[in-house]
């Protein structure tokens, strides 16, 4: 991968504020009845789809042409066309056409290809020439004087642990065609515009057009498929557990216990206790400590957090004691994680 794309994606970010903020209201006693409909757990975790390391690349593509994106692990990638029309192919599924308005995810990072027809070359993306526009931004030129084809994709990443455990429930690919959603018609010709003509900021709306694109998306998605409505996602969108989720991803350094959670939910304790593992598959207080790891792990690996202020900020006071739990849940420990990440960075 090119060093300015790859130094790019792991770019380190700033911490979200909202996970180290203090809640005014003790945990101990249930939310008033009056405030219920303004917990909106779900909404939370799609606000935090911020994506972060955004790469977009604006094609000018005629036919014959053909580009195999690689394997981007860590990332999600989406491709949108805004002129006359391509093939994506991937290597579990049959051969599909993207048109103008049509909108395609890929959240997990596979290999594919995108050609003017099914089966034709495809060449390397980072073997071909690209110009650069900017450290975020490209434009990739095909002249094979046949029929015209006009593409913005991106590759970006998530920093917040609740975006990528939402990103790691998506389907291999998602699709969103122009007549299936007539209400993202607007952003995706918004889109179109943007890159067509790159005037000044024509990049921060392409990128902000895309965060955009991506939520919109997803919503579509669990809208209509019943595996957004089970698990993790399925309690998120549980009125009492969806609380005590919302309340842990915001502060994992409170002293959580079973009584407290049981309380942000406006439930007993053992119903509470029932009810959480029966959603979200494990006992609340295990993911609790399952979600402080993850949490540690982001703050480590990518925004080089120092070990001490990391163990405080996911409710450690003793570093000797969140270390082993992080080995004990991570099967590393934190100093390889810190380690690790200078090693890729340099």
């Amino acid at each position: 991968m090119p060093a300015s794309l790859l130094s790019m994606l792991e770019r380190p970010g700033l911490l979200d504020g909202r996970a180290e903020a203090a809640h005014s209201r003790p945990m101990d006693t249930p939310p008033p009845p009056d405030l219920w409909p303004s917990i909106d757990p779900l909404g939370e975790a799609l606000h935090a789809l911020r994506m972060s390391g955004v790469f977009c690349c604006r094609s000018e593509a005629t036919a014959p042409w053909g580009v195999a994106m690689p394997p981007m692990a860590g990332c999600a990638m989406f491709h949108v066309v805004t002129e006359g029309q391509c093939w994506i192919e991937t290597p579990d599924a049959p051969a599909r056409c993207l048109r103008p308005g049509d909108f395609v995810l890929v959240p997990h990072g596979h290999g594919h290809r995108l050609v003017s027809e099914p089966g034709g070359h495809a060449d390397e993306l980072f073997a071909l020439p690209r110009e650069f526009t900017s450290g975020r931004y490209e434009v990739l030129r095909f002249d094979g004087g046949g029929a015209a084809c006009g593409l913005v994709c991106g590759a970006v990443k998530f920093e917040d642990p609740a975006a990528r455990r939402l990103i790691a429930l998506l389907p291999p690919m998602l699709w969103i065609e122009s007549g299936e959603a007539p209400w993202m018609q607007a952003t995706l010709q918004h889109l179109a515009a943007e890159a067509r003509q790159m005037r000044p900021g024509g990049e921060a709306v392409v990128t902000r057009l895309a965060d955009i694109l991506i939520i919109q998306a997803i919503r579509a998605w669990m809208a209509h498929d019943t595996t957004a409505r089970t698990g993790w996602l399925g309690a998120l969108q549980d009125r009492a557990i969806g609380a005590a989720l919302a309340a842990i991803h915001r502060d994992p350094a409170r002293d959580w216990t079973l009584v407290s959670l049981a309380a942000s939910a406006a439930m007993s304790r053992s119903a509470f206790a029932a009810r959480f593992t029966q959603l979200v598959g494990v006992p609340a207080m295990q993911y609790v400590a399952q979600w402080r790891m993850q949490v540690a792990h982001t703050r480590l690996a990518e925004h080089g957090g120092a070990i001490p202020e990391v163990a405080e900020g996911v409710g450690y006071q003793s570093e000797a004691a969140f270390s082993r739990a992080f080995k004990r849940h991570l099967g590393v420990a934190p100093g390889e994680v810190v380690r690790r990440a200078r090693a890729a960075a340099q």
